[in-house]
């Protein structure tokens, strides 16, 4: 890959925007669970978004991290260490096709060039946020680390009601639509009297 210049103008600014996104503490709370969850073979980062991005930027950490969530039935077989461009970014991709089989949806997934070429750090963040939640809420026994780290993502509730009882509801009156209960117009009279018209000759 070729070197890039400092951005400038817009192309600058939009940067800037999207650096801002960035969460420290965030990246903290991952580092933690990255290292609990391969094993402390991984290493560890330089406390900051450039020690971060190095950190994963050959795709070996996030090979290990995907694969660890599989238990025996790893997704990716071979992960290499290569100074390599083409082959670093190949190990990011093939992360990114794993966390998707898993369940990450493609709106929470990153760009290879994201980490790579450290454009948009946040978005690698988001995507490691989403599959720590997910690895939370299957609870299959593969994730370590505290369970607090990541929320729980919603999971469906389904009701099965019988004939009878959709039957039922059918017949009740919903208080959105109004009630035919409380007040009503029993035993009262017209209001005001009618428009006296006189004819005066």
């Amino acid at each position: 890959m070729a070197n890039r210049g400092p951005a400038y103008g817009l192309s600058r600014e939009v940067q800037s925007k999207i650096d801002k996104k960035y969460d420290p503490e965030l990246e903290e709370r991952l580092v933690k669970w990255i290292v609990a969850q391969c094993g402390p073979e991984v290493g560890q980062p330089e406390p900051d978004k450039t020690g971060f991005q190095q950190w994963l930027k050959d795709g070996c950490v996030l090979c290990e991290l995907i694969n660890s969530l599989h238990g025996a039935n790893k997704p990716i077989k071979n992960i290499k260490t290569s100074t390599m461009a083409f082959k670093q970014m190949e190990q990011i991709s093939m992360f990114l096709k794993a966390a998707e089989s898993y369940g990450v949806i493609k709106t929470d997934m990153f760009q290879t060039v994201d980490l790579y070429e450290s454009k948009d750090l946040a978005a690698v963040q988001r995507t490691l946020l989403a599959l720590g939640s997910l690895a939370v809420t299957k609870n299959d026994g593969n994730y370590k680390g505290d369970p607090n780290w990541f929320p729980k993502k919603s999971q469906e509730n389904r009701r099965d009601f019988s004939e009878d009882q959709l039957n039922e509801g059918r017949n009740v009156i919903g208080l959105q639509m109004g009630t035919n209960r409380g007040a009503s117009q029993a035993g009262m009279t017209g209001y005001g009297r009618p428009r006296q018209i006189i004819n005066n000759p």
